[in-house]
């Protein structure tokens, strides 16, 4: 009898474990100065500064548990007025191991802030939810990927975003 309510006890934690939801959001980074001298990793232009704000108070309402972003001037200030706001400090993840990075998001069971690239950003949020999402063009700045797991299954929802660059 004891046995029976032992198992009973641990098949209903792993029962809720199964069920917990969390949400990912990733998101491009901002617009980046190409005209900077530092070609390799220029820093935002004033557009991308104010659209990184837009992005923070996008999320003002929205429980993160943790921000990550690649090794870049612009992932980084991109997630930065987010990571202020929130109290978060970002974390660095390798865009070279998405499905590495999709696995662990997953296991981690976190709401996150994910900021990559434009050639990343799709490609993961396809991983999290176990399709084929590709690059997408480089003029492309609105978009931000939702994906709701629950019970170990993803929901992508694309939202896009409007924005007004005040010069």
């Amino acid at each position: 009898m004891i046995i029976l309510l032992i198992l009973g006890f641990q098949s209903n934690i792993h029962s809720q474990e199964n069920n917990e939801t969390f949400t990912i959001y990733l998101v491009r980074h901002s617009e980046k100065d190409l005209f900077s001298s530092n070609s390799t990793d220029p820093p935002l232009t004033k557009c991308g500064k104010q659209r990184s704000e837009n992005l923070s108070t996008f999320l003002k309402d929205v429980n993160l548990d943790v921000i990550y972003s690649t090794d870049y001037n612009r992932t980084k200030n991109t997630a930065l007025p987010t990571s202020i706001a929130k109290n978060i400090v970002t974390k660095e993840y390798d865009a070279q191991d998405l499905e590495g990075f999709s696995k662990f998001l997953k296991d981690k069971k976190q709401n996150a802030l994910v900021v990559g690239h434009s050639n990343t950003t799709g490609v993961l949020a396809g991983l999290l939810v176990g399709q084929e999402i590709g690059a997408f063009d480089l003029n492309i700045y609105n978009r931000i990927y939702q994906v709701v797991i629950y019970n170990n299954q993803g929901r992508l929802h694309l939202l896009n975003t409007v924005f007004n660059c005040v010069d």
